[in-house]
């Protein structure tokens, strides 16, 4: 009895790396809504397992987890704008704030609302100070500092 042929075997692999960023792009495009993998999936013809597999051998984590990266990075960016955690929570597309906020944690080591807290901060102190914010060694290649941390004994 033989055994049927993967259907990876049956289409070159250009084609099935399209199909996978059809889905990607997908994810990319419609973060915000209420997406699922059966909506994924169906994005780039596949059955949700194997779709799931071929992901993650390509993008290294799974369509969910993927998903969620794209909401935090997005979620970061209105933060930085000022947006409330409840209304980014909302517009990124979660259901949840508890869940945004433990996730948001998971992913950054922070909440939702140190992030913006310490983004504002940052943003004050470059205001006041913002050659301290320039790298050495720009500073010094412009002649902006005569200085080295390395000095010759004498």
């Amino acid at each position: 009895m033989s055994r049927a042929t993967p259907a990876n075997n049956l289409y070159p692999k250009s084609y099935l790396y399209h199909r996978l960023v059809k889905a990607k792009l997908f994810i990319d495009n419609h973060y915000h809504n209420a997406i699922d993998l059966n909506n994924i999936a169906a994005t780039a013809h596949f059955s949700k397992f194997h779709f799931i597999r071929l992901f993650k051998s390509i993008y290294g984590k799974s369509p969910h987890q993927y998903l969620i990266q794209v909401r935090i990075d997005h979620a970061k960016e209105l933060l930085k704008h000022k947006h409330s955690v409840a209304d980014t929570c909302y517009k990124v597309g979660f259901d949840s704030i508890t869940s945004f906020t433990g996730l948001f944690r998971k992913n950054t080591g922070t909440t939702p609302s140190s992030f913006q807290k310490q983004y504002q901060l940052r943003q004050e102190k470059i205001k006041a100070a913002p050659l301290s914010f320039i790298p050495n060694c720009f500073a010094e290649q412009k002649g902006w500092i005569r200085n080295s941390n390395f000095q010759e004994l004498l």
